[in-house]
C-alpha cells in the first residue's frame, strides 16, 4: 500500500484473489469522512467469507440497515458509563494472576500470554462464566476454533472451492463450532434460569434483559452470535494490539521509561492514553474496514459509482505527514499535545460501524500495561521491531512479541481512577 501511494497517490484500487471486484482504497480524511458519513453503505462482501464461519449470520458485525441500527442500540449501554469499572476490576485481576506466573529471566513471546488474558476477560466479562470446568471447556474449544479460523491457508482454500465448486475446507471447523455451541447454549439456558439474573453485571446476562423497541428479545442463537460476534472483536484485536504496544514500548527505551514511571508512581494516565493511542496508530490490528457504495461518492478527481467497494487503507490514513508530522516514529507525545482527529485516527472504524467495544479495549489495554510494568521489567529478545504476518482479519507480530523477564517487582498497588459516564 505504501508502494501505491508513493507511485500513484492517495487513491487507488487492489484486487484480491477471489473477488470479482477490485476494492477502491483511499486515506484522505476527508474521503474517509465521506465514506463514513453516508448510513445507506453496506459492507463488502470480504467481511462474511472471513467472519461467518465463527459468529453466525446475526452478528452486529455482519447484519446491516435497521436491523444493525437496532442491535447496536441494544448492545450499547454494557460498554459505557457505571458498567465499565466492574469490568476494568476484572481486567485488572486477570492481567495481574497471569502476570504473577512469569518467572524472572524465563523468555516467552507476549502475544499468546496477552491471548490469555484477553480471553479469560471475555469469559468473566462479557459471557459470565467463572466456573472453572466449564471455563476450561470454553477455553479449550475457543482458542481452537479461532486458531483454525485464523489460517491464510484455509481463507485461500475456501475461495478456491467456491470457484471451483469443490468440498468444503470449513467441516472441521464447523464440526468444532457445533462442540462449542452445545457448551454456550447451555451457559444461555443456565443463565436464563438463573434466580438473580437482574443483579448480574456481566454482559450476557444483560443482554437477556435487554428488549428490542418493539419490546421482542434476543433469541438463544442470536445471543450465541452476539457473544461470538464480542469474543472475535474483544480477544484477538486486543491481544494483538496490546503485543504491538509492547514491542514498540520495549524497542523505544525513553518512552517506556517515563510510562513505568507515571504508572508506578501512581500518576494520572494521560501518558498511558497517549501512548495507546500512538501504538494504535502505527500498527492498527485491522487494516481494512470498507463499504460497498449505496450511492455514488467522489473522491477527489474521480466519481465512484454506486456498487463500488471502497475502504480507508487504515495504516495509510496514519501515516500522512500532513496529520502526522514524522509520521513513521513512535511519538507518544504527540498525543498530548493535539488530540487525535475524528477521520484521521481510525483503528475502530467510523460511521455507524465504528468498533461498539472500542471503550472497553482502550479500558482493557490501560489496565493490562499498568498490571505488567507495575509488577515487572521486560527486555526483548531482539534487536528489531517485529515484522508484520497475517492472522485472518488482523496483522500480528510475526514471532508474537519475544521478551525475557529481567525482574519481578513485589506486589504494587496500581490506583484505578474512576472512568466517567
Amino acid at each position: 500500500m505504501n508502494v501505491c501511494r508513493k507511485r500513484v497517490g492517495d487513491i487507488f484500487s487492489v484486487r484480491f484473489i477471489g473477488f470479482e471486484r477490485p476494492m477502491v482504497m483511499i486515506s484522505d480524511p476527508d474521503a474517509v469522512r465521506e465514506l463514513y458519513s453516508e448510513r445507506a453503505h453496506g459492507l463488502p462482501p470480504g467481511r462474511s467469507l472471513a467472519l461467518l464461519p465463527v459468529v453466525g449470520p446475526d452478528s452486529l458485525l455482519l447484519v446491516e440497515g435497521e436491523g444493525h441500527l437496532a442491535r447496536r442500540r441494544l448492545m450499547s449501554p454494557p460498554f459505557h458509563g457505571e458498567r465499565m469499572r466492574w469490568n476494568e476490576s476484572i481486567m485488572r485481576e486477570v492481567a495481574e494472576a497471569e502476570v504473577d506466573t512469569w518467572a524472572p529471566h524465563s523468555t516467552m513471546a507476549l502475544h499468546p500470554r496477552m491471548q490469555a488474558v484477553t480471553l479469560e476477560v471475555i469469559l468473566q466479562a462479557v459471557f459470565g462464566v467463572r466456573d472453572i470446568e466449564r471455563g476450561d471447556q470454553l477455553r479449550n474449544g475457543l482458542r481452537q476454533m479461532l486458531d483454525d479460523n485464523a489460517s491464510p491457508a484455509l481463507q485461500l482454500q475456501v475461495l478456491l472451492s467456491r470457484r471451483l465448486q469443490r468440498g468444503d475446507p470449513l467441516a472441521e471447523l464447523q464440526e468444532l463450532r457445533h462442540a462449542v455451541d452445545r457448551v454456550l447454549f447451555d451457559v444461555i439456558a443456565e443463565r436464563r434460569r438463573d434466580p438473580e439474573l437482574d443483579e448480574r453485571e456481566d454482559i450476557l446476562s444483560m443482554l437477556i434483559g435487554a428488549r428490542m423497541e418493539d419490546g421482542s428479545a434476543m433469541s438463544d442463537q442470536e445471543l450465541r452470535d452476539q457473544l461470538m460476534t464480542l469474543l472475535l472483536a474483544g480477544h484477538e484485536t486486543t491481544a494483538t494490539a496490546l503485543a504491538w504496544t509492547f514491542d514498540l514500548l520495549l524497542h523505544h527505551p525513553s518512552q517506556l521509561a517515563r510510562l513505568t514511571a507515571e504508572i508506578r508512581a501512581d500518576g494520572d494516565e494521560d501518558y498511558l492514553r497517549a501512548v495507546v493511542s500512538e501504538a494504535l496508530r502505527l500498527r492498527p490490528v485491522i487494516p481494512l474496514a470498507g463499504r460497498r457504495l449505496k450511492v455514488e461518492m467522489s473522491v477527489g478527481k474521480y466519481t465512484l459509482p454506486a456498487g463500488t467497494d471502497v475502504t480507508p487503507a487504515i495504516w495509510l490514513t496514519h501515516t500522512r505527514p500532513d496529520i502526522y508530522p514524522d509520521p513513521f516514529a513512535f511519538r507518544p507525545e504527540r498525543f498530548l499535545e493535539n488530540a487525535p482527529t475524528t477521520y484521521g485516527w481510525i483503528p475502530f472504524g467510523g460511521g455507524i460501524r465504528r468498533c461498539l467495544g472500542a471503550a472497553f479495549a482502550e479500558l482493557e489495554m490501560r489496565a493490562v500495561i499498568k498490571s505488567v510494568l507495575s509488577r515487572c521489567t521486560l527486555e526483548p529478545l531482539h534487536g528489531r521491531p517485529e515484522p508484520v504476518a497475517r492472522r485472518n482479519v488482523t496483522l500480528t507480530p510475526r514471532h508474537g512479541t519475544r521478551v525475557r523477564v529481567l525482574a519481578r517487582s513485589a506486589a504494587h498497588h496500581v490506583a484505578v481512577e474512576p472512568v466517567a459516564a
